[in-house]
């Protein structure tokens, strides 16, 4: 569900498709916390270069902090 307020938009959490990409998002951090590479990657594309992996950390990081801030948005 989207609603307009104002000039915002806002998502709310009953939506599927937010509640789905909070648990994509959460699922990509922990397996980059934990050093594991997801399921479907070859191994030929497991060695990173120390520069992506915290440039993908922040990113996750990033959209983790917008789904939340959409979270705070919808309960308010």
């Amino acid at each position: 569900m989207v609603r307009r307020t104002g000039q915002a938009m806002t998502m709310g959490m009953d939506d599927p498709f937010l509640r789905a990409l909070d648990a994509e998002v959460e699922a990509d951090i922990q397996l980059n916390a934990a050093g594991t590479p997801p399921a479907d990657e070859p191994p030929s594309e497991w060695l990173l270069d120390p520069y992506e992996v915290q440039a993908e950390a922040a990113d996750l990081n990033s959209l983790h902090s917008a789904i939340e801030a959409l979270e705070t948005d919808s309960e308010s």
